[in-house]
């Protein structure tokens, strides 16, 4: 039932990503939860038990370190709250799957600071009320997990008028329907008649396995360590002591190291070129699971493409200095990796708008700086919870995330870095950093919708001020001109142009030569940023 529910969903995320509010080129929810639950599944072909509380603790686990995006989040916590209420269970009926339903719709809504309704949220709480009544009714399961799904579905179809962006749209809450999706996978595997292994095309979704091998674009000689190696060690309830020396261990030997400790595993992925040495240590420690190795050169060498849609983290690099602190940024483009690099962040990982990277390549990239403190700027509101949930999981360093919701407000938070600044302090000078950034950005639309006042059809230019749709227009050029024109104000003093892949520098440059002459109080500069989708984003300050 977990496959089938992750081959359903992942099947429809196309459907999913395409009941994003705005119509904007990159909805992005049904991607998060299919790679989110494509995690969960993949732990759980693993595990090998048949006991019920085996198989949710292992989805859980999965899905927590794969979560990505708000909706991923959300999703891992009720995988979590779910596995938690079936712990110590070798089966579960009606009665004990409905306790686990409740517990799952109280673990995600924890894990929310402002829940609101009509959203995922609101669908899974309906579907935990249907299952308590139902498991009065009926001892089928087939029967219960039937009426649970009805009633989500009723849930669902009032989204609209719980929110009211989504009935402006036209649409109901992507989250929700997803969640959906998983539950119909589900029923339709206890009719016997589906496949009982992930859907292999859809396995580019499933990785963390596959994004930490992610090297397609990196010169084969860049490769400091050749191996790929990861196993988990299987123990009851691990001693800090002992992932702490583990973790050590493998330092000695490799890098690009994840040690993450749970009640009976340890999941291990390290960069080596030696990867019996590192099963030889493991050995000591408990039995293996999951062994999977991988000849990065090789792979390079064969020009495998891994993923097409997972975020990727730049090729491992040699043990730096320690130092008191360090950062990790998230951003698509060339020219945007370039400008936080020369801000000093150490990591960036390549994603945004489509590629929301997950838990785990945060926690990847993290392990990659020797820092006691480090600093996350996760540049898209859709990024933050995963990168909250990124500082749950890390043991050993203190991650500090910085809640930019764009480029321009991460750049803005870099500029306050001072080498030897007290990290508290800091945190708190880039919190308010980024209060003071205006974010326009302008793309196009992929559908035909109404937004408020604004009738939009598929082509239009839109125009977009601090995630709000401002500008409707036919021309890049003229659309653009225009969300200045209500973006800056006689109290801004500092444009900057970030024009995209698809952007030619001479409109750019004719865009800032606009902005002098209509404001000639502010400074504008311009840069490549090589941004997709977005022909420009500018920061207003």
């Amino acid at each position: 039932m977990m496959i089938a529910g992750a081959n359903e969903l992942a099947s429809n995320k196309q459907l999913v990503d395409a009941m994003n509010v705005f119509p904007v080129p990159d909805g992005d929810t049904g991607t998060n939860m299919s790679l989110t639950v494509m995690a969960a599944a993949r732990e759980a072909e693993k595990n090998g038990s048949l006991q019920v509380a085996d198989i949710a603790k292992a989805a859980s686990g999965g899905a927590l370190r794969g979560a990505r995006g708000n909706s991923g989040v959300i999703t891992s916590q009720i995988f979590r709250g779910f596995a938690k209420a079936l712990e110590g269970l070798e089966e579960a009926g009606v009665q004990e799957l409905a306790a686990a339903a409740e517990q799952a719709v109280k673990t995600a809504y924890k894990a929310v600071m402002k829940p609101k309704e009509g959203t995922i949220l609101t669908v899974a709480r309906g579907c935990a009320e249907a299952a308590v009544r139902l498991a009065e009714e009926t001892d089928e399961i087939e029967v219960f997990l039937k009426g649970i799904i009805e009633d989500g579905h009723k849930v669902l179809a009032q989204t609209p008028e719980m929110l009211p962006v989504l009935k402006q749209a036209g649409v109901v809450d992507a989250g929700g329907r997803g969640l959906l999706y998983i539950l119909e996978g589900a029923l339709k595997q206890l009719g016997g008649d589906l496949p009982v292994t992930l859907q292999d095309g859809q396995s580019t979704a499933a990785a963390p396995e596959t994004n930490f091998a992610s090297l397609a674009s990196v010169e084969n000689e860049s490769i400091t360590f050749g191996y790929c190696t990861e196993f988990f060690i299987n123990v009851d309830h691990p001693d800090e002591a002992v992932t702490t020396g583990l973790k050590a261990y493998l330092g000695t030997i490799g890098d690009s190291i994840v040690c993450v400790a749970d009640d009976d595993i340890i999941k291990i992925h390290v960069h080596t070129d030696h990867p019996g040495l590192a099963i030889e240590k493991a050995l000591t420690i408990g039995s293996l699971s999951g062994l999977k190795i991988d000849n990065m050169r090789e792979q390079h060498t064969n020009k495998i493409n891994f993923s097409a849609e997972a975020p990727k983290v730049e090729a491992p690099k040699a043990e730096q200095p320690k130092k008191d602190v360090g950062f990790v940024s998230i951003s698509a483009g060339e020219g945007l990796t370039k400008i936080f690099k020369n801000l000093g962040v150490d990591e960036v990982i390549e994603g945004g708008q489509t590629m929301n990277p997950s838990t785990e390549d945060i926690l990847n990239a993290v392990d990659k700086i020797n820092a006691e403190h480090i600093f996350i700027l996760p540049n898209n509101k859709n990024i933050i919870l995963a990168a909250e949930q990124a500082a749950k999981l890390s043991e050993e360093k203190k991650l500090h995330v910085i809640p930019s919701r764009s480029v321009p407000e991460g750049i803005s938070a870099m500029f306050c870095y001072e080498h030897d600044a007290d990290p508290d302090e800091m945190e708190a000078a880039m919190k308010d950093a980024i209060q003071q950034v205006d974010t326009a950005t302008v793309t196009y639309a992929v559908r035909d919708t109404s937004i408020g006042d604004k009738q939009i059809k598929e082509g239009n230019i839109l125009g977009m001020l601090n995630d709000e749709i401002e500008v409707v227009a036919e021309d890049v050029m003229e659309g653009t001109k225009e969300l200045l024109r209500n973006a800056i104000t006689e109290e801004s003093e500092v444009v900057s142009i970030y024009y995209g892949a698809d952007t030619a520098e001479e409109d750019a440059k004719e865009l800032s030569a606009f902005i002098e002459e209509e404001f000639p109080d502010c400074e504008v500069e311009v840069q490549d940023g090589g941004q997709p989708l977005y022909y420009y984003i500018i920061s207003i300050e």
